[in-house]
Parts: C-alpha cells; sequence; structure tokens
C-alpha cells in the first residue's frame, strides 16, 4: 500500500468517525422523543458541505472525496429527518431546510449553467466548499471564547475534538500529496481549532473529569 492510498483510507475511516459521532445526537432524541437540547443547523450545513464537496468529487473523479461526502450527506439526512420529527419547532427547521435546498439548487444551476465545464468550473466549485468548509471550522472559536472566560468545557465534546483533528490532518495530507490546495488550506483551521480545544480540556477540565482527559492527550 503506497501513502497516498494509505492517506485515503485515513481519510475514509476518520471522516465517516466523524460525522458517526452525530448518531449520539439520534439517540438522545430516540430515547427522549425530543430534540430541545440539540441544535439543527450543523446538521443542514455538514449537509449542505457534503453536497458541495461530492459535486467536487465527482469533477475530479477522485472517489475518496466522492465516498465519504456520499456518506456524510446521507447520515446528515438522516439526522436531519429524526429532528424534523422530533422537534417541537418544525416550523422553523422546515423553512430553514427549504431555504438550504433553495441554496443548493441555485448553485446547482450557477455551476452547471453559466460556467464552462472544466478546469474553471472545477476551480471556482473548490474555492466555494473551501470557504464553507473554513466558516464551519472557525464559527465555533466564537463559543470557546466563552469557554474560556468560564472555564467550562463540558459544552466540549471530547471524542468529536480527537475525530476532527485527526479528520482534519489526514486530509491536510492527502490534499498535500495531490497538490490540490482546495483539499489542504479549509482543512488546515480544524487542526488548530483541534488544539485550541485539548488545550482547553486540559487547562479547565475539573478535578472529576481531567484523568482520562490528559491520559489521552499524554
Amino acid at each position: 500500500m503506497d501513502l497516498l492510498q494509505f492517506l485515503s483510507w485515513a481519510c475514509i475511516v476518520f471522516t465517516v468517525g466523524m460525522f458517526s459521532t452525530g448518531l449520539s445526537d439520534l439517540n438522545k432524541m430516540r430515547k427522549s422523543k425530543s430534540a430541545d437540547n440539540i441544535q439543527f443547523l450543523p446538521f443542514l450545513t455538514t449537509c449542505l458541505n457534503n453536497i458541495g464537496w461530492l459535486y467536487y468529487g465527482i469533477l475530479k473523479q477522485d472517489q475518496t472525496i466522492v465516498l465519504v461526502n456520499t456518506i456524510g450527506a446521507l447520515l446528515q439526512t438522516l439526522y436531519i429527518t429524526m429532528y424534523l420529527r422530533y422537534t417541537s419547532h418544525k416550523t422553523t427547521v422546515v423553512s430553514q431546510t427549504v431555504a438550504a435546498m433553495v441554496i443548493l439548487t441555485s448553485g446547482w444551476f450557477y455551476f452547471t449553467t453559466f460556467l464552462p465545464q472544466g478546469q474553471s468550473q472545477l476551480n471556482q466549485l473548490g474555492l466555494t466548499c473551501s470557504v464553507v468548509t473554513v466558516s464551519m471550522y472557525l464559527s465555533p472559536l466564537i463559543d470557546l471564547v466563552g469557554i474560556v472566560r468560564s472555564g467550562n468545557v463540558q459544552c466540549l465534546s471530547f471524542p468529536l475534538t480527537v475525530a476532527t483533528f485527526f479528520t482534519s490532518t489526514s486530509w491536510v495530507l492527502y490534499g498535500h500529496q495531490l497538490n490540490d490546495y482546495f483539499i489542504m488550506v479549509p482543512n488546515t483551521p480544524g487542526i488548530f481549532t483541534s488544539l485550541i480545544r485539548f488545550y482547553l480540556f486540559w487547562r479547565f477540565a475539573s478535578p472529576d473529569h481531567s484523568p482520562p482527559y490528559k491520559s489521552m492527550l499524554i
């Protein structure tokens, strides 16, 4: 197995693992018959991001990108469906979902109608997907500021942080092997934000929780 193939499998395993962390939220919704304490927008934006990268992978003929984002889109669709079933704010959720579908349809129409097929289309799609991915990685920084001020890390998921770190790292290395900056650049912030979260766990974990966190960091 060469390095590129190894990194391809690493991207698949770590990314699907990261997407699968949403199964815990799905299980909570199923058991409580409620979605009150679970955020909806991360499911929706991640689904849009998956579909965008899926299209990029199809145009680039990269089976790793296609496979990962097909699985991701299907999982996010499952989460969205279950959320819609159990939420008490169905009108808001439906409105947000319809708005996302309009954005997705408009984007597809633009890329397939107004852009010539070839490298130009691929570059613009890659740039768009990169901007969305960077925004998703950087958006939690606002919450991290609040955590620093309060010293409370209970709202952070340590398994998700670990999954994000390895996922981002594997994609950066994979993109480097392909010399594809649209893969490398948007995943780099995921490494840095994960490192910040690791530090917050180490710095602010309470005595009751610090042994397992710190033992995993050593």
